[in-house]
């Protein structure tokens, strides 16, 4: 067994690692740029959306207030006249991505940890590249591709863009394998 703490290298290294590549996967390859669709219209969308003065968060459209509501030939007929959707609204300000950025490399730390704990628990110190790597990279994996499974099963999320997703989690958890294979202690 080796401790959480004396694997600070490796969880360090592949953060950093895995949030330059992320980078490269998706500004530089730009193989991402279809995940989303323009609306047509986006100006008349976006004029009668603020009208609206929408609070940041998640909305479903039509949401009904309970499952006996979802039974009514109202709502149905509401379902069936559509549009049905899922919207995001996250408000106005600058295009910056400072926070999200730290919150994704504070992620990847934590990606790292879990890889750490799962390997250290199963391998003592010494243990062969191959061992490491299996456990730090199945263990990444998971926490990188797994969640984003379900957006597409309920939430109607293109499963193009969770197939591009899962393959950025492969190169993610390869790198993290490789990282706590190489740095692992001897």
């Amino acid at each position: 067994m080796v401790p959480i703490v004396s694997l600070w290298l490796p969880i360090l290294v592949s953060s950093v690692v895995i949030f330059l590549i992320s980078f490269i996967l998706h500004t530089v390859l730009k193989y991402h740029a279809s995940d989303h669709s323009k609306l047509p219209n986006e100006e008349g969308v976006m004029d009668a959306l603020r009208k609206f003065n929408i609070p940041d968060g998640d909305y479903s459209f039509p949401r009904a207030s309970s499952m006996k509501e979802m039974g009514t030939p109202e709502f149905q007929e509401k379902q069936k006249k559509g549009p049905n959707g899922m919207l995001t609204i996250w408000g106005t300000g600058s295009a910056s991505m400072t926070k999200e950025l730290t919150l994704w490399f504070v992620y990847t730390i934590v990606v790292g940890i879990f890889a750490a704990y799962i390997a250290g628990r199963a391998l003592g110190e010494g243990a062969s590249y191959l061992a490491v790597f299996r456990f730090a990279g199945a263990t990444a994996f998971f926490c990188y591709a797994v969640a984003n499974w379900q957006e597409s099963i309920w939430f109607k999320k293109k499963w193009s863009t969770t197939i591009k997703n899962t393959f950025d989690a492969l190169v993610y958890a390869l790198l993290t394998a490789g990282i706590f294979g190489w740095l692992w202690p001897r």
